[in-house]
């Protein structure tokens, strides 16, 4: 018998995808590998002409998408956002994980928006796609340095992240929320930590989400949890006791989303599945078909992250149930866009004291 592939510790992929967007593709004749694999994340400067994208989606909260980095060292298996490093000419599997792109010019990039006649003040979503906290924040500071044009600009923003790095910048993080400028989401998908080091192997645990969540809340920042995503089979149990972590740790609101599997994203997940977890396979397969009519994921707005059918329904009821035991509001309420203050034309020294700005 053939010997079963090796599980990659510390990978949320265990292979490299297939980039659609690519005539050829490399393969190593021994392994079978699309390509050889750095040992260590590798980062790559890139520098776009905008880094504000508008989002025409219902079911995402902000107007705007503002990613300082693409790739995700976090890993997560299930990320919906591993097909967008195709774009870049990478695959969806390792190379997501290991070959990261930063944008070196995303704060300068953003003033242009914001002294644009044209901008409109309106909320922005930083992290709407990959994390803006994720490990080589540390390094580069690119939300930082965001985080103070936002405060120099009073525009609102929600963030969106699995990284208790955030408790780095709670003193800007105030300074928004003293004005209705900010809303802030920790995403936990398992109080586990087994769980959490397959599935999402270097965000932060559990714990030191929900410890970010007492110091922002503490901090006066309005923050909540959203369960991201609810997995059948593996983590759908823990609804109320993350509901219930949540509330003890001072979030305002819970809400969650459904796991859904585009197909670069579905060969990613499903090996991993294979690999982390052979004996539920079957059964986590096979529940995710029927929250998406037979299919893996659903691209229809309002359905695709809440799912439909029975399993989904009842999820629904739960969340429904939590809140109401645990105090937790469904959404957070909504940021000012009244006290957005344009730099361009104004003679500052002139008129130190502009009650606007």
């Amino acid at each position: 018998m053939p010997e079963k592939p090796a599980y990659l510790k510390g990978k949320g992929a265990q292979k490299e995808g297939v980039n659609r967007f690519l005539q050829h593709q490399y393969v190593d004749e021994e392994t079978g590998a699309v390509r050889a694999e750095p040992a260590k994340p590798t980062a790559t400067a890139v520098f776009p002409k905008t880094v504000l994208n508008r989002i025409n989606s219902p079911d995402v909260p902000g107007a705007w998408g503002l990613n300082p980095y693409q790739g995700c060292e976090h890993g997560c298996s299930y990320c919906y956002a591993r097909p967008t490093h195709e774009y870049w000419g990478y695959g969806p599997g390792l190379d997501f994980e290991q070959k990261l792109l930063y944008k070196p010019e995303a704060a300068q990039l953003l003033r242009q928006h914001f002294e644009s006649k044209n901008w409109k003040p309106e909320v922005v979503l930083l992290s709407g796609n990959t994390d803006c906290y994720q490990p080589i924040e540390r390094t580069f500071r690119l939300t930082r340095s965001l985080l103070e044009v936002f405060v120099e600009y009073r525009n609102p923003l929600r963030i969106i992240t699995k990284n208790a790095l955030i408790v780095r910048d709670i003193d800007l993080l105030s300074t928004l929320a003293a004005q209705q400028l900010v809303q802030v989401t920790l995403s936990i998908t398992t109080l586990k930590e087994t769980l959490r080091q397959k599935l999402e192997p270097r965000t932060s645990s559990a714990a030191k989400r929900l410890d970010a969540v007492h110091q922002l809340r503490a901090a006066g920042i309005p923050v909540g949890v959203l369960m991201a995503p609810v997995i059948p089979g593996l983590n759908d149990s823990e609804i109320f006791s993350i509901a219930q972590a949540a509330a003890t740790s001072g979030a305002q609101y819970f809400g969650h989303t459904v796991l859904r599997l585009s197909k670069p994203v579905r060969i990613v997940f499903e090996d991993w599945l294979g690999k982390a977890f052979p004996d539920r396979a079957e059964k986590v397969l096979h529940l995710l078909h029927s929250i998406h009519d037979g299919k893996t994921h659903s691209s229809e707005f309002g359905v695709r992250m809440r799912g439909k059918g029975t399993v989904a329904e009842n999820w629904a009821q739960q969340m429904v149930l939590a809140r109401k035991k645990y105090g937790l509001e469904a959404h957070a309420t909504p940021l000012r866009t009244d006290l957005f203050c344009p730099k361009k034309g104004k003679q500052l020294d002139l008129w130190p004291g502009d009650p606007q700005c």
